[in-house]
Protein backbone atom coordinates (compact mmCIF):
# COMPACT_ATOMS: atom_id res chain seq x y z
CA UNK A 1 0.00 0.00 0.00
CA UNK A 2 1.97 3.23 -1.24
CA UNK A 3 1.73 6.07 1.11
CA UNK A 4 4.19 8.98 1.14
CA UNK A 5 4.38 9.61 4.49
CA UNK A 6 4.46 6.35 6.03
CA UNK A 7 6.36 3.52 5.26
CA UNK A 8 4.30 0.15 5.70
CA UNK A 9 6.04 -1.92 3.04
CA UNK A 10 9.83 -2.43 3.50
CA UNK A 11 10.30 -5.31 5.51
CA UNK A 12 13.04 -4.69 8.47
CA UNK A 13 15.46 -6.57 10.03
CA UNK A 14 15.01 -6.99 13.40
CA UNK A 15 17.65 -10.41 13.82
CA UNK A 16 20.05 -9.09 16.64
CA UNK A 17 17.87 -6.56 18.26
CA UNK A 18 16.96 -8.64 21.21
CA UNK A 19 13.56 -9.42 19.90
CA UNK A 20 10.79 -11.92 21.21
CA UNK A 21 9.24 -12.28 17.92
CA UNK A 22 12.78 -13.03 15.96
CA UNK A 23 15.54 -13.81 18.21
CA UNK A 24 13.63 -15.86 20.66
CA UNK A 25 13.11 -19.00 18.54
CA UNK A 26 14.69 -19.37 15.01
CA UNK A 27 11.91 -19.54 12.82
CA UNK A 28 11.85 -18.09 9.11
CA UNK A 29 8.35 -16.56 9.56
CA UNK A 30 7.26 -15.73 12.93
CA UNK A 31 3.55 -14.96 13.34
CA UNK A 32 3.14 -15.43 16.50
CA UNK A 33 3.52 -12.62 19.06
CA UNK A 34 1.38 -9.21 18.82
CA UNK A 35 4.36 -7.10 17.88
CA UNK A 36 4.32 -5.32 14.55
CA UNK A 37 6.94 -5.77 12.22
CA UNK A 38 6.30 -1.85 10.39
CA UNK A 39 8.41 0.91 11.17
CA UNK A 40 7.12 2.93 14.28
CA UNK A 41 5.27 6.57 13.58
CA UNK A 42 7.99 9.13 12.89
CA UNK A 43 6.97 11.22 15.69
CA UNK A 44 7.53 8.67 18.46
CA UNK A 45 10.89 7.88 16.97
CA UNK A 46 11.89 11.65 17.35
CA UNK A 47 10.62 12.37 20.16
CA UNK A 48 12.87 9.17 21.51
CA UNK A 49 16.18 10.33 19.93
CA UNK A 50 15.44 13.74 21.30
CA UNK A 51 15.01 12.39 24.91
CA UNK A 52 18.05 10.53 23.98
CA UNK A 53 20.34 13.30 23.35
CA UNK A 54 20.00 14.22 26.92
CA UNK A 55 22.90 12.59 28.21
CA UNK A 56 21.12 11.42 31.69
CA UNK A 57 19.03 8.88 32.20
CA UNK A 58 18.04 8.78 36.06
CA UNK A 59 15.17 7.80 37.60
CA UNK A 60 11.80 9.56 36.06
CA UNK A 61 8.24 11.17 37.16
CA UNK A 62 4.99 10.46 35.49
CA UNK A 63 4.08 13.91 34.37
CA UNK A 64 0.32 15.13 34.23
CA UNK A 65 1.01 15.65 30.78
CA UNK A 66 1.36 11.92 30.01
CA UNK A 67 -2.05 11.76 31.31
CA UNK A 68 -3.78 14.10 29.95
CA UNK A 69 -2.72 12.61 26.44
CA UNK A 70 -4.35 9.79 27.44
CA UNK A 71 -7.63 11.92 28.52
CA UNK A 72 -7.78 13.86 25.30
CA UNK A 73 -7.56 10.80 23.37
CA UNK A 74 -10.27 8.72 24.75
CA UNK A 75 -12.44 12.53 24.29
CA UNK A 76 -11.59 12.63 20.99
CA UNK A 77 -11.46 9.23 19.57
CA UNK A 78 -14.78 7.53 21.93
CA UNK A 79 -16.15 10.47 23.19
CA UNK A 80 -14.99 9.14 26.85
CA UNK A 81 -14.44 11.37 29.55
CA UNK A 82 -11.86 10.76 31.96
CA UNK A 83 -10.06 12.54 35.04
CA UNK A 84 -6.93 12.72 36.27
CA UNK A 85 -7.61 11.49 39.65
CA UNK A 86 -9.51 8.39 38.17
CA UNK A 87 -5.86 7.10 36.96
CA UNK A 88 -2.69 5.28 38.10
CA UNK A 89 0.40 4.97 36.25
CA UNK A 90 1.63 1.18 35.29
CA UNK A 91 4.43 -0.35 33.64
CA UNK A 92 2.09 -2.73 31.72
CA UNK A 93 -1.47 -3.96 31.35
CA UNK A 94 -0.56 -7.59 32.62
CA UNK A 95 1.31 -6.50 35.78
CA UNK A 96 -1.57 -4.33 36.84
CA UNK A 97 -3.88 -7.20 36.04
CA UNK A 98 -1.78 -9.38 38.44
CA UNK A 99 -1.30 -6.74 41.33
CA UNK A 100 -5.35 -6.58 41.41
CA UNK A 101 -5.33 -10.40 41.55
CA UNK A 102 -3.49 -10.34 44.08
CA UNK A 103 -5.05 -7.26 45.72
CA UNK A 104 -8.85 -8.32 45.50
CA UNK A 105 -8.76 -12.14 45.39
CA UNK A 106 -7.29 -14.58 47.87
CA UNK A 107 -5.34 -17.28 47.36
CA UNK A 108 -7.55 -20.35 46.37
CA UNK A 109 -10.04 -18.38 44.72
CA UNK A 110 -11.56 -19.24 41.28
CA UNK A 111 -11.02 -15.81 38.76
CA UNK A 112 -13.58 -16.02 35.65
CA UNK A 113 -12.50 -15.53 31.96
CA UNK A 114 -14.15 -15.90 28.94
CA UNK A 115 -12.40 -18.73 26.79
CA UNK A 116 -10.75 -18.91 24.05
CA UNK A 117 -8.66 -15.71 25.18
CA UNK A 118 -5.40 -14.26 25.25
CA UNK A 119 -3.12 -17.24 26.94
CA UNK A 120 -1.45 -14.74 29.46
CA UNK A 121 -4.29 -14.46 31.42
CA UNK A 122 -4.35 -18.63 32.25
CA UNK A 123 -0.51 -18.01 33.65
CA UNK A 124 -1.54 -14.91 35.59
CA UNK A 125 -4.04 -15.62 37.36
CA UNK A 126 -2.12 -19.46 38.22
CA UNK A 127 1.02 -18.23 39.00
CA UNK A 128 -1.00 -16.09 41.90
CA UNK A 129 -1.92 -19.43 42.93
CA UNK A 130 -5.59 -18.75 42.18
CA UNK A 131 -8.02 -21.01 40.07
CA UNK A 132 -9.23 -20.44 36.46
CA UNK A 133 -12.55 -20.33 35.95
CA UNK A 134 -13.93 -20.39 32.18
CA UNK A 135 -16.79 -18.96 30.52
CA UNK A 136 -16.38 -20.48 27.09
CA UNK A 137 -18.13 -18.54 24.47
CA UNK A 138 -20.27 -19.97 21.64
CA UNK A 139 -18.95 -20.92 18.14
CA UNK A 140 -21.82 -21.12 15.69
CA UNK A 141 -22.07 -20.73 12.07
CA UNK A 142 -18.92 -19.14 11.83
CA UNK A 143 -19.05 -16.22 14.86
CA UNK A 144 -18.86 -16.28 18.95
CA UNK A 145 -21.29 -15.54 21.13
CA UNK A 146 -21.55 -15.03 25.04
CA UNK A 147 -23.21 -17.86 26.87
CA UNK A 148 -24.88 -15.48 29.04
CA UNK A 149 -26.36 -18.53 31.21
CA UNK A 150 -23.24 -20.01 31.76
CA UNK A 151 -21.66 -16.45 32.67
CA UNK A 152 -24.66 -15.64 35.04
CA UNK A 153 -24.29 -19.39 36.66
CA UNK A 154 -20.29 -18.74 37.24
CA UNK A 155 -20.43 -14.81 38.12
CA UNK A 156 -22.00 -16.50 41.29
CA UNK A 157 -18.68 -18.19 42.66
CA UNK A 158 -16.29 -15.57 41.75
CA UNK A 159 -15.38 -12.03 42.92
CA UNK A 160 -12.80 -11.17 39.83
CA UNK A 161 -13.96 -11.24 36.25
CA UNK A 162 -11.45 -10.41 33.51
CA UNK A 163 -12.82 -8.65 30.12
CA UNK A 164 -10.91 -8.50 26.91
CA UNK A 165 -12.54 -5.99 24.50
CA UNK A 166 -11.67 -6.16 22.18
CA UNK A 167 -11.24 -9.90 21.98
CA UNK A 168 -8.19 -11.82 22.04
CA UNK A 169 -7.66 -13.97 19.88
CA UNK A 170 -11.26 -13.81 17.97
CA UNK A 171 -11.04 -9.95 17.26
CA UNK A 172 -14.36 -9.53 18.37
CA UNK A 173 -15.73 -5.94 19.83
CA UNK A 174 -18.29 -6.66 22.24
CA UNK A 175 -21.67 -4.98 21.58
CA UNK A 176 -22.59 -2.04 23.91
CA UNK A 177 -25.96 -4.59 24.47
CA UNK A 178 -23.10 -6.96 25.35
CA UNK A 179 -21.43 -5.05 27.77
CA UNK A 180 -24.33 -3.60 29.76
CA UNK A 181 -25.64 -7.53 30.73
CA UNK A 182 -22.08 -8.14 31.36
CA UNK A 183 -21.97 -5.05 33.76
CA UNK A 184 -25.59 -5.79 35.05
CA UNK A 185 -24.62 -9.75 35.81
CA UNK A 186 -21.07 -8.38 37.54
CA UNK A 187 -23.11 -5.95 39.81
CA UNK A 188 -25.63 -8.48 40.72
CA UNK A 189 -23.07 -10.92 42.02
CA UNK A 190 -20.95 -8.32 43.05
CA UNK A 191 -17.82 -9.22 41.22
CA UNK A 192 -15.63 -6.72 40.32
CA UNK A 193 -14.48 -6.35 36.41
CA UNK A 194 -11.43 -5.82 34.92
CA UNK A 195 -11.74 -4.97 30.92
CA UNK A 196 -8.37 -4.99 29.44
CA UNK A 197 -8.58 -2.51 26.62
CA UNK A 198 -5.71 -2.75 24.93
CA UNK A 199 -6.69 -3.45 21.26
CA UNK A 200 -8.88 -0.92 21.18
CA UNK A 201 -7.78 1.07 18.70
CA UNK A 202 -6.75 -1.25 16.57
CA UNK A 203 -10.25 -1.95 14.66
CA UNK A 204 -11.37 -2.10 10.91
CA UNK A 205 -11.36 1.23 8.87
CA UNK A 206 -15.32 2.57 9.64
CA UNK A 207 -15.84 0.35 12.61
CA UNK A 208 -16.36 2.02 16.34
CA UNK A 209 -14.83 0.50 19.33
CA UNK A 210 -17.38 0.41 22.57
CA UNK A 211 -15.33 0.98 25.48
CA UNK A 212 -16.72 -0.14 28.49
CA UNK A 213 -18.28 2.90 30.41
CA UNK A 214 -16.49 2.88 34.15
CA UNK A 215 -18.99 2.11 36.94
CA UNK A 216 -18.31 1.41 40.20
CA UNK A 217 -17.00 -2.23 39.88
CA UNK A 218 -15.46 -1.75 37.06
CA UNK A 219 -11.60 -1.07 36.72
CA UNK A 220 -10.12 -0.36 32.76
CA UNK A 221 -6.60 -1.18 31.88
CA UNK A 222 -5.04 1.19 28.98
CA UNK A 223 -1.98 1.44 27.03
CA UNK A 224 -0.86 2.67 23.52
CA UNK A 225 1.80 -0.61 23.21
CA UNK A 226 -0.67 -2.19 20.76
CA UNK A 227 -1.74 0.77 18.98
CA UNK A 228 1.43 2.21 18.18
CA UNK A 229 3.77 -0.83 18.62
CA UNK A 230 5.89 0.55 21.60
CA UNK A 231 5.35 -2.47 23.74
CA UNK A 232 9.13 -2.42 24.74
CA UNK A 233 8.78 0.94 26.66
CA UNK A 234 6.25 -0.71 29.57
CA UNK A 235 3.33 2.18 30.36
CA UNK A 236 -0.15 1.43 30.94
CA UNK A 237 -2.41 3.19 32.80
CA UNK A 238 -5.69 1.72 35.17
CA UNK A 239 -9.24 3.70 34.83
CA UNK A 240 -11.46 3.37 37.46
CA UNK A 241 -13.84 5.98 39.18
CA UNK A 242 -14.40 4.05 42.37
CA UNK A 243 -11.42 6.00 44.73
CA UNK A 244 -11.17 3.38 46.71
CA UNK A 245 -11.25 0.72 45.11
CA UNK A 246 -7.95 2.95 43.11
CA UNK A 247 -6.42 3.32 45.95
CA UNK A 248 -6.45 0.01 46.75
CA UNK A 249 -5.04 -0.85 43.66
CA UNK A 250 -2.26 1.82 43.86
CA UNK A 251 -0.61 0.53 47.20
CA UNK A 252 -0.77 -3.09 46.00
CA UNK A 253 1.17 -1.72 42.47
CA UNK A 254 3.72 0.36 45.07
CA UNK A 255 4.36 -3.15 46.52
CA UNK A 256 4.74 -4.66 43.29
CA UNK A 257 7.11 -1.82 42.24
CA UNK A 258 5.19 -1.91 38.95
CA UNK A 259 4.40 1.69 39.19
CA UNK A 260 8.06 3.41 38.31
CA UNK A 261 8.12 4.68 34.62
CA UNK A 262 10.85 3.71 31.61
CA UNK A 263 13.08 6.99 31.36
CA UNK A 264 11.63 6.74 27.17
CA UNK A 265 8.33 5.66 28.38
CA UNK A 266 6.55 9.25 28.74
CA UNK A 267 8.42 10.63 25.28
CA UNK A 268 6.90 7.61 23.40
CA UNK A 269 3.35 7.80 24.91
CA UNK A 270 2.65 11.49 24.34
CA UNK A 271 4.21 11.66 21.21
CA UNK A 272 2.02 8.24 20.36
CA UNK A 273 -1.71 10.03 21.50
CA UNK A 274 -0.79 13.81 20.53
CA UNK A 275 1.23 13.55 17.28
CA UNK A 276 0.63 10.10 15.72
CA UNK A 277 -3.15 9.72 14.67
CA UNK A 278 -2.67 9.89 10.90
CA UNK A 279 -0.24 7.13 11.39
CA UNK A 280 -2.29 4.74 13.02
CA UNK A 281 -5.70 5.61 10.75
CA UNK A 282 -3.03 4.43 7.96
CA UNK A 283 -2.20 1.66 10.16
CA UNK A 284 -5.52 0.39 10.17
CA UNK A 285 -6.09 0.42 6.18
CA UNK A 286 -3.09 -1.28 5.42
CA UNK A 287 -4.11 -4.01 8.12
CA UNK A 288 -7.74 -4.18 6.76
CA UNK A 289 -6.03 -5.02 3.30
CA UNK A 290 -3.70 -7.77 5.01
CA UNK A 291 -6.81 -9.15 6.28
CA UNK A 292 -8.85 -9.21 2.82
CA UNK A 293 -5.55 -10.49 1.62
CA UNK A 294 -5.77 -13.49 4.00
CA UNK A 295 -9.54 -14.30 3.56
CA UNK A 296 -9.25 -14.39 -0.08
CA UNK A 297 -6.23 -16.14 -0.06
CA UNK A 298 -7.55 -19.03 1.94
CA UNK A 299 -11.44 -18.82 -0.30
CA UNK A 300 -9.19 -19.57 -3.38
CA UNK A 301 -6.16 -21.65 -2.46
CA UNK A 302 -7.04 -23.22 1.09
CA UNK A 303 -10.70 -23.68 1.65
CA UNK A 304 -9.80 -26.39 3.70
CA UNK A 305 -8.88 -23.48 6.83
CA UNK A 306 -11.77 -21.53 7.21
CA UNK A 307 -10.97 -17.09 8.22
CA UNK A 308 -13.00 -16.36 11.48
CA UNK A 309 -14.31 -12.84 10.61
CA UNK A 310 -13.24 -10.29 13.34
CA UNK A 311 -14.16 -6.20 13.75
CA UNK A 312 -10.63 -5.65 15.71
CA UNK A 313 -7.03 -6.53 15.61
CA UNK A 314 -4.59 -7.92 14.19
CA UNK A 315 -4.40 -11.48 15.28
CA UNK A 316 -6.66 -14.01 12.61
CA UNK A 317 -8.62 -16.77 14.05
CA UNK A 318 -8.06 -19.17 12.22
CA UNK A 319 -10.99 -22.46 11.92
CA UNK A 320 -8.93 -25.51 11.35
CA UNK A 321 -11.22 -27.85 12.14
CA UNK A 322 -11.57 -29.42 9.26
CA UNK A 323 -8.11 -31.02 8.94
CA UNK A 324 -8.39 -33.11 12.29
CA UNK A 325 -5.66 -32.75 14.06
CA UNK A 326 -5.27 -31.03 17.19
CA UNK A 327 -3.72 -27.44 17.04
CA UNK A 328 -0.61 -28.22 19.15
CA UNK A 329 0.61 -30.49 16.87
CA UNK A 330 -0.38 -28.45 13.62
CA UNK A 331 1.25 -25.16 14.97
CA UNK A 332 4.66 -27.82 15.15
CA UNK A 333 4.68 -29.31 12.05
CA UNK A 334 4.47 -26.00 10.32
CA UNK A 335 7.38 -24.59 12.55
CA UNK A 336 9.59 -27.88 11.39
CA UNK A 337 8.23 -28.06 7.84
CA UNK A 338 7.73 -24.73 6.89
CA UNK A 339 9.84 -22.47 9.19
CA UNK A 340 6.13 -20.82 9.84
CA UNK A 341 5.14 -20.01 13.70
CA UNK A 342 1.21 -19.78 14.32
CA UNK A 343 -0.09 -19.81 17.63
CA UNK A 344 -1.76 -23.34 18.78
CA UNK A 345 -5.44 -22.19 19.49
CA UNK A 346 -5.09 -24.50 22.05
CA UNK A 347 -3.30 -21.61 24.43
CA UNK A 348 -6.27 -19.71 24.29
CA UNK A 349 -8.18 -22.37 26.03
CA UNK A 350 -9.39 -26.16 25.15
CA UNK A 351 -12.13 -24.29 23.22
CA UNK A 352 -9.43 -23.15 20.99
CA UNK A 353 -7.98 -26.52 19.83
CA UNK A 354 -9.36 -26.62 16.38
CA UNK A 355 -7.99 -22.90 16.05
CA UNK A 356 -4.60 -21.43 14.98
CA UNK A 357 -3.66 -17.68 15.67
CA UNK A 358 -1.70 -15.58 13.15
CA UNK A 359 -0.43 -12.14 13.44
CA UNK A 360 -0.78 -10.24 10.53
CA UNK A 361 0.92 -7.17 11.20
CA UNK A 362 4.00 -7.31 8.68
CA UNK A 363 4.53 -5.85 5.23
CA UNK A 364 2.20 -7.66 2.45
CA UNK A 365 5.91 -8.79 1.10
CA UNK A 366 6.42 -11.09 4.20
CA UNK A 367 2.29 -11.48 4.39
CA UNK A 368 2.31 -13.46 1.32
CA UNK A 369 5.70 -16.06 2.16
CA UNK A 370 3.66 -16.87 5.51
CA UNK A 371 0.40 -17.94 3.23
CA UNK A 372 2.85 -19.82 0.62
CA UNK A 373 4.11 -21.77 3.47
CA UNK A 374 0.56 -22.55 5.52
CA UNK A 375 -0.62 -23.73 2.31
CA UNK A 376 2.33 -26.07 1.58
CA UNK A 377 2.29 -27.42 4.95
CA UNK A 378 -1.13 -28.01 4.78
CA UNK A 379 -0.51 -29.76 1.51
CA UNK A 380 2.13 -31.80 3.72
CA UNK A 381 0.41 -32.83 6.47
CA UNK A 382 -2.11 -34.53 4.34
CA UNK A 383 0.21 -35.97 1.95
CA UNK A 384 -1.69 -34.10 -1.26
CA UNK A 385 -0.72 -32.54 -4.07
CA UNK A 386 -3.07 -29.37 -3.86
CA UNK A 387 -6.58 -28.36 -3.02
Amino acid sequence: MKNTEYDFESVIDRHNTNSVKWDYFDDDIPMWVADMDFKVAPPIQNAILKRANHPVFGYTIVPDELFESYINWWDSRYDLKMSREDMAYSIGVMPSISSMIRCLTDVGDEILIQTPVYHVFFYVIEENDRKVLENELIYENGEYKIDFDDLDEKLSKVKLMILCNPHNPIGKIWSESDLARIGNLCKKHDVILISDEIHCDLTDPGVDYNPFVSDDNVIRCLSPSKSFNIAGFQSSVVHATNSELLEKIKTQMHVDNSYACNVFATSAVMAAYNESSGWLDELKKVLYKNKSIVRDYLANELPIIKLVESDATYLLWLDCSALGVSSKILSEFLRTNQGLFLSAGCDFGRCGDNFLRMNIACPEKLLDEGLRRLKAGIISLNNIKSF
